[in-house]
Protein backbone atom coordinates (compact mmCIF):
# COMPACT_ATOMS: atom_id res chain seq x y z
CA UNK A 1 0.00 0.00 0.00
CA UNK A 2 1.74 3.16 -1.01
CA UNK A 3 0.34 6.60 0.34
CA UNK A 4 0.39 9.35 -2.06
CA UNK A 5 -0.76 12.89 -2.64
CA UNK A 6 -3.15 13.73 -5.21
CA UNK A 7 -1.45 13.49 -9.22
CA UNK A 8 -1.93 12.79 -12.42
CA UNK A 9 -1.23 8.56 -12.06
CA UNK A 10 -3.50 7.28 -14.84
CA UNK A 11 -4.43 8.63 -18.21
CA UNK A 12 -8.31 7.35 -18.17
CA UNK A 13 -10.16 4.67 -16.78
CA UNK A 14 -9.09 2.02 -19.11
CA UNK A 15 -4.93 3.33 -18.05
CA UNK A 16 -6.44 2.69 -14.52
CA UNK A 17 -7.95 -0.87 -15.65
CA UNK A 18 -4.41 -1.90 -16.97
CA UNK A 19 -2.64 -0.97 -13.94
CA UNK A 20 -4.69 -2.45 -11.32
CA UNK A 21 -4.86 -6.06 -13.09
CA UNK A 22 -1.10 -6.03 -12.67
CA UNK A 23 -1.64 -6.03 -8.96
CA UNK A 24 -4.47 -8.92 -9.08
CA UNK A 25 -1.85 -11.54 -11.68
CA UNK A 26 -2.21 -14.02 -8.90
CA UNK A 27 -6.23 -14.46 -9.62
CA UNK A 28 -5.85 -15.43 -13.26
CA UNK A 29 -6.71 -18.56 -14.51
CA UNK A 30 -9.10 -19.27 -11.31
CA UNK A 31 -12.19 -19.28 -10.81
CA UNK A 32 -13.16 -15.72 -10.88
CA UNK A 33 -15.61 -13.12 -11.76
CA UNK A 34 -15.21 -9.52 -11.95
CA UNK A 35 -18.39 -7.40 -11.19
CA UNK A 36 -18.25 -3.64 -11.91
CA UNK A 37 -19.84 -1.26 -10.40
CA UNK A 38 -21.41 0.91 -13.26
CA UNK A 39 -20.93 3.44 -14.91
CA UNK A 40 -17.13 4.47 -13.90
CA UNK A 41 -16.02 1.25 -13.13
CA UNK A 42 -16.61 -0.74 -16.09
CA UNK A 43 -14.13 0.52 -18.02
CA UNK A 44 -11.64 -0.09 -15.27
CA UNK A 45 -13.31 -3.83 -14.75
CA UNK A 46 -12.94 -4.61 -18.53
CA UNK A 47 -8.88 -4.55 -18.33
CA UNK A 48 -8.28 -6.62 -15.20
CA UNK A 49 -11.14 -9.52 -16.48
CA UNK A 50 -9.34 -9.43 -20.09
CA UNK A 51 -5.98 -9.64 -18.20
CA UNK A 52 -7.31 -12.78 -16.15
CA UNK A 53 -9.31 -14.15 -18.25
CA UNK A 54 -12.30 -13.64 -16.25
CA UNK A 55 -16.10 -13.33 -16.39
CA UNK A 56 -17.42 -10.34 -16.26
CA UNK A 57 -20.60 -8.59 -15.03
CA UNK A 58 -21.96 -6.04 -12.88
CA UNK A 59 -23.70 -5.15 -9.40
CA UNK A 60 -25.11 -1.99 -9.37
CA UNK A 61 -24.64 0.37 -6.51
CA UNK A 62 -25.38 3.47 -6.13
CA UNK A 63 -25.05 6.68 -3.59
CA UNK A 64 -28.09 8.16 -2.06
CA UNK A 65 -27.75 11.66 -2.36
CA UNK A 66 -28.17 14.26 0.15
CA UNK A 67 -31.39 16.67 -0.54
CA UNK A 68 -30.60 19.76 -1.80
CA UNK A 69 -26.62 18.92 -2.22
CA UNK A 70 -27.44 15.66 -4.34
CA UNK A 71 -22.92 15.58 -4.60
CA UNK A 72 -22.88 14.42 -1.48
CA UNK A 73 -24.43 11.33 0.04
CA UNK A 74 -25.56 9.38 3.29
CA UNK A 75 -25.34 6.12 2.09
CA UNK A 76 -25.75 3.44 -1.03
CA UNK A 77 -28.13 0.63 -2.03
CA UNK A 78 -27.66 -1.85 -4.17
CA UNK A 79 -29.87 -3.64 -7.13
CA UNK A 80 -30.97 -6.47 -4.92
CA UNK A 81 -32.07 -4.10 -2.20
CA UNK A 82 -29.27 -3.99 -0.24
CA UNK A 83 -28.62 -1.14 1.93
CA UNK A 84 -25.84 0.76 4.12
CA UNK A 85 -26.42 4.06 5.72
CA UNK A 86 -23.78 6.59 6.75
CA UNK A 87 -25.34 7.41 10.43
CA UNK A 88 -23.16 10.07 11.14
CA UNK A 89 -24.10 11.78 7.90
CA UNK A 90 -27.57 11.48 8.59
CA UNK A 91 -27.49 12.81 11.82
CA UNK A 92 -25.46 15.96 10.52
CA UNK A 93 -27.96 16.51 8.10
CA UNK A 94 -30.51 16.14 10.32
CA UNK A 95 -32.55 14.28 7.96
CA UNK A 96 -36.44 12.66 8.45
CA UNK A 97 -37.80 9.48 8.32
CA UNK A 98 -39.83 10.81 5.27
CA UNK A 99 -36.74 12.16 3.79
CA UNK A 100 -34.92 9.28 4.01
CA UNK A 101 -37.78 7.07 2.61
CA UNK A 102 -38.17 9.21 -0.26
CA UNK A 103 -34.16 9.38 -1.40
CA UNK A 104 -33.88 5.74 -0.93
CA UNK A 105 -37.14 5.32 -3.32
CA UNK A 106 -35.52 7.65 -5.90
CA UNK A 107 -32.53 5.62 -6.18
CA UNK A 108 -33.92 2.65 -6.10
CA UNK A 109 -36.37 3.45 -8.84
CA UNK A 110 -33.17 4.38 -10.89
CA UNK A 111 -31.57 1.15 -10.14
CA UNK A 112 -34.24 -0.64 -11.55
CA UNK A 113 -34.31 1.07 -14.88
CA UNK A 114 -30.19 0.48 -15.28
CA UNK A 115 -30.40 -3.01 -14.40
CA UNK A 116 -33.29 -3.91 -16.75
CA UNK A 117 -31.32 -2.03 -19.26
CA UNK A 118 -28.27 -3.51 -18.46
CA UNK A 119 -28.92 -7.05 -18.34
CA UNK A 120 -31.37 -7.52 -20.87
CA UNK A 121 -28.40 -8.87 -22.68
CA UNK A 122 -26.57 -9.55 -19.66
CA UNK A 123 -28.12 -12.51 -16.71
CA UNK A 124 -26.66 -11.48 -13.42
CA UNK A 125 -23.47 -14.00 -13.20
CA UNK A 126 -23.68 -16.96 -10.73
CA UNK A 127 -21.12 -16.30 -8.26
CA UNK A 128 -21.49 -19.09 -5.70
CA UNK A 129 -18.19 -20.96 -4.57
CA UNK A 130 -16.04 -18.71 -6.59
CA UNK A 131 -13.34 -15.22 -6.03
CA UNK A 132 -15.69 -12.42 -7.00
CA UNK A 133 -13.34 -8.76 -7.55
CA UNK A 134 -15.80 -6.11 -7.25
CA UNK A 135 -14.55 -3.04 -9.25
CA UNK A 136 -14.93 0.59 -9.13
CA UNK A 137 -13.22 3.84 -10.10
CA UNK A 138 -12.00 4.70 -6.76
CA UNK A 139 -13.17 4.51 -3.19
CA UNK A 140 -13.69 8.25 -1.90
CA UNK A 141 -15.79 6.71 1.51
CA UNK A 142 -16.63 3.60 0.48
CA UNK A 143 -19.96 3.36 1.12
CA UNK A 144 -21.09 2.45 -2.37
CA UNK A 145 -18.12 -0.41 -2.61
CA UNK A 146 -19.24 -1.28 1.03
CA UNK A 147 -22.80 -2.38 0.12
CA UNK A 148 -21.75 -4.27 -2.67
CA UNK A 149 -19.78 -6.20 -1.09
CA UNK A 150 -22.64 -6.65 1.40
CA UNK A 151 -25.15 -7.55 -1.71
CA UNK A 152 -22.49 -10.10 -2.89
CA UNK A 153 -22.10 -12.33 0.48
CA UNK A 154 -25.27 -12.96 -0.06
CA UNK A 155 -24.73 -14.94 -2.68
CA UNK A 156 -22.07 -17.22 -0.88
CA UNK A 157 -18.68 -16.46 -3.24
CA UNK A 158 -15.30 -18.30 -1.87
CA UNK A 159 -14.20 -14.50 -1.01
CA UNK A 160 -14.05 -11.00 -1.96
CA UNK A 161 -11.61 -8.87 -3.51
CA UNK A 162 -12.66 -4.91 -3.57
CA UNK A 163 -9.99 -3.77 -6.24
CA UNK A 164 -9.76 -0.46 -6.95
CA UNK A 165 -7.39 2.04 -8.76
CA UNK A 166 -7.53 4.69 -6.12
CA UNK A 167 -8.55 4.82 -2.28
CA UNK A 168 -8.38 7.31 0.14
CA UNK A 169 -6.73 5.91 3.38
CA UNK A 170 -9.84 5.92 5.41
CA UNK A 171 -11.89 4.04 3.08
CA UNK A 172 -9.14 1.51 2.56
CA UNK A 173 -9.13 0.65 6.10
CA UNK A 174 -12.83 0.40 6.32
CA UNK A 175 -13.63 -1.50 3.52
CA UNK A 176 -11.08 -4.06 4.68
CA UNK A 177 -13.13 -5.15 7.40
CA UNK A 178 -15.88 -6.10 5.35
CA UNK A 179 -13.98 -7.49 2.54
CA UNK A 180 -11.67 -10.63 2.25
CA UNK A 181 -9.30 -8.67 0.81
CA UNK A 182 -8.72 -5.03 -0.76
CA UNK A 183 -6.46 -4.26 -3.67
CA UNK A 184 -5.53 -0.49 -4.86
CA UNK A 185 -3.01 0.74 -7.44
CA UNK A 186 -2.44 3.68 -4.73
CA UNK A 187 -4.04 4.89 -1.31
CA UNK A 188 -3.94 8.65 -1.04
CA UNK A 189 -3.23 10.29 2.40
CA UNK A 190 -4.59 13.84 1.53
CA UNK A 191 -6.96 15.59 3.45
CA UNK A 192 -8.95 16.68 0.54
CA UNK A 193 -9.59 13.54 -1.69
CA UNK A 194 -11.15 13.66 -5.11
CA UNK A 195 -11.19 11.02 -7.32
CA UNK A 196 -10.84 13.00 -10.59
CA UNK A 197 -7.24 14.79 -9.47
CA UNK A 198 -5.57 11.24 -10.14
CA UNK A 199 -6.91 11.02 -13.34
CA UNK A 200 -5.02 13.10 -16.59
CA UNK A 201 -9.17 12.77 -18.29
CA UNK A 202 -12.06 12.18 -15.99
CA UNK A 203 -15.49 11.88 -17.21
CA UNK A 204 -18.88 9.89 -16.25
CA UNK A 205 -19.31 6.63 -19.35
CA UNK A 206 -22.51 6.89 -20.55
CA UNK A 207 -24.62 3.99 -21.04
CA UNK A 208 -23.29 3.37 -24.64
CA UNK A 209 -19.76 3.50 -23.27
CA UNK A 210 -20.89 0.84 -20.85
CA UNK A 211 -21.91 -1.54 -23.29
CA UNK A 212 -19.24 -0.99 -25.70
CA UNK A 213 -17.40 -2.45 -22.95
CA UNK A 214 -19.30 -5.26 -22.32
CA UNK A 215 -19.31 -6.54 -26.25
CA UNK A 216 -15.21 -5.85 -25.96
CA UNK A 217 -14.99 -8.29 -23.10
CA UNK A 218 -17.56 -10.93 -25.15
CA UNK A 219 -15.37 -10.01 -28.40
CA UNK A 220 -12.11 -10.59 -26.78
CA UNK A 221 -13.19 -13.91 -25.01
CA UNK A 222 -13.78 -15.52 -28.54
CA UNK A 223 -11.22 -18.56 -28.63
CA UNK A 224 -10.21 -21.31 -30.99
CA UNK A 225 -11.10 -24.44 -28.95
CA UNK A 226 -9.89 -27.90 -30.26
CA UNK A 227 -12.10 -30.64 -30.12
CA UNK A 228 -10.36 -34.14 -29.58
CA UNK A 229 -10.88 -36.45 -32.59
CA UNK A 230 -12.24 -33.34 -34.51
CA UNK A 231 -10.66 -30.51 -36.62
CA UNK A 232 -9.79 -26.92 -35.11
CA UNK A 233 -13.44 -25.19 -34.30
CA UNK A 234 -14.21 -21.72 -33.13
CA UNK A 235 -16.56 -21.34 -30.77
CA UNK A 236 -17.95 -18.34 -29.01
CA UNK A 237 -17.51 -19.15 -24.91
Amino acid sequence: MHLLTPQQIFENRYDAGRKLAEKLMDYKGKPVVVLAIPNGGVPIALGVALALEAELNLIISRKIPLPLHPEGGFGAVTDDGTMILNDEMVRKAGLTQDQITFQVASVRKSIRERSLFYHRDLPPASVTGKTVIIVDDGLASGYTMRAAVESVKKRRPREIIVAVPIASQHAFRELEKHASKVVAYVVSSAPRFYLADFYSHWNEPGEEEVLDCLKEWQWQRKRVIKIPGSPVKKRTI
